[in-house]
């Protein structure tokens, strides 16, 4: 994948068709791999129907949708999405690409220090820290905002491209999946630029300083959403002429209180996607295939969305219903399988020294002096081989 800071650092001037391939590609990338951010944390809620487990799966969806969008609009201009090895890597700094370099992310349970760090994921510009603010900082805005600059550069090839169409199909949805079309006599572009308005919006809000959306019915953006569960309070616009600013913020979350949810304590997954707990774990072997039944779960979603894409278009209904029931097999196969493993306390007692690097990350995000369960690590099977696809989870 193509560094966000070396898709910024080519001159505006030279971003051509090559270049918007390739940067909308690294969209899809980001955005698909915010899922197993924001999955793992809502899967260790305890009641799942209540207000946090709500606003978390709402944001979920939404990535789901824009990551859709942004695989409609590559596959409109003639591009091909590439998801089957999508398979970021967690703990690491910043997102695939260096995205948001300043953010150390990992897969872990819900927690205040979690729910910040996904705040600084959706965070919208005019509430950035000024040193994350420049254009050429690698931010999952500035690169739609290089996109939409290429789009329009471009504008001639791009309408050429989509009266032409390319080999991958377009995909939509009741849930808002985007779709874009040519129609003869009919300029294209505004579609396209509607469909990036719709990313960037439900993520951060209104660029008119507001954490709502402009359109989509004015719903609150990502950031809003994260921003009532960290506060414990739903948004309520202040009295007076109060600007929303990084210091007036928590003015504006002092509406209905939101309770604190029931979390499992989930150890964080480490980079090593639990080995080193397993081999020290006397029931390793049988926590490790409720791990790979998850895993293989996850990778038969990732290919069944490709082949949305890229497969024949008559099954592509018929694949998009098998992706969406596999993704209710993910939750029974994380929350009532993985998470009923208890890692023993004498391991507990071992993390420092089985992962002397990432212990502060550990004891962190994991409270461990209370039993810790094991959670889901979102492994993508396909991506260390060339199929990955199991008729059943491993027995």
């Amino acid at each position: 994948m193509t560094l966000l800071s070396d898709h910024l650092g080519v001159a505006p001037r030279k971003r051509d068709m090559a270049w918007l391939h390739d940067a909308l590609q690294s969209a899809i990338a980001l955005e698909h791999a915010t899922l197993p951010l924001y999955l793992n944390a809502m899967f260790s809620l305890q009641t799942q129907g209540y207000t946090v487990y709500n606003l978390i799966r709402s944001v979920s969806m939404e990535e789901m949708v824009h990551m859709a969008i942004a695989c409609n609009i590559l596959a409109a201009i003639g591009g091909t999405p590439q998801i089957a090895k999508l398979n970021p890597q967690f703990p690491a700094n910043g997102l695939p690409g260096g995205a948001e370099p300043d953010l150390h992310v990992v897969l872990a349970k819900v927690s205040k220090k979690q729910i910040k760090n996904f705040m600084r994921l959706e965070v919208p510009a005019f509430l950035l820290p000024p040193e994350y603010s420049d254009e050429q900082y690698p931010t999952i805005r500035n690169l739609y905002e290089a996109i939409r600059g290429a789009i329009k550069k471009n504008a001639a090839a791009v309408r050429e491209a989509m009266k032409k169409g390319g080999t991958s199909n377009q995909i939509g949805d009741d849930i808002g999946f985007t779709t874009i079309t040519y129609t003869e006599g009919k300029d294209p572009l505004p579609q396209v630029y509607a469909a990036i308005d719709e990313i960037v919006l439900q993520g951060e809000g209104s660029p008119s300083c507001t954490l709502h959306a402009a359109r989509f019915e004015g719903e609150e953006s990502h950031y809003c959403k994260y921003a009532e569960v960290f506060y414990g309070r739903r948004y309520q616009r202040p009295a007076g002429r109060v600007k929303l600013t990084r210091a007036t913020e928590k003015q504006f979350f002092r509406g209905y209180p939101i309770l604190p949810p029931e979390v499992e304590n989930v150890l964080m997954v480490p980079s090593d996607g639990y080995a080193a707990v397993l081999k020290a774990d006397p029931n390793g072997a049988t926590v490790e295939k409720a791990l790979t039944a998850f895993d293989q779960a996850y990778t038969n979603i990732m290919s069944d969305l490709d082949a949305m894409w890229n497969g024949p278009s008559a099954k592509s209904w018929p694949t998009f219903g098998a992706a969406v029931g596999a993704m209710g097999e993910l939750r029974v196969l994380g929350c009532f399988n993985i998470m009923k493993y208890q890692v023993p306390a004498n391991v507990v007692a071992q993390l420092k020294t089985l992962y002397p690097a990432e212990y502060a990350d550990l004891a962190a995000y994991t409270d461990l002096t209370a039993p810790v369960v094991y959670g889901p690590r979102f492994r993508n099977l396909n991506a260390a081989s060339n199929g990955g696809r199991a008729s059943s989870p491993p027995q």
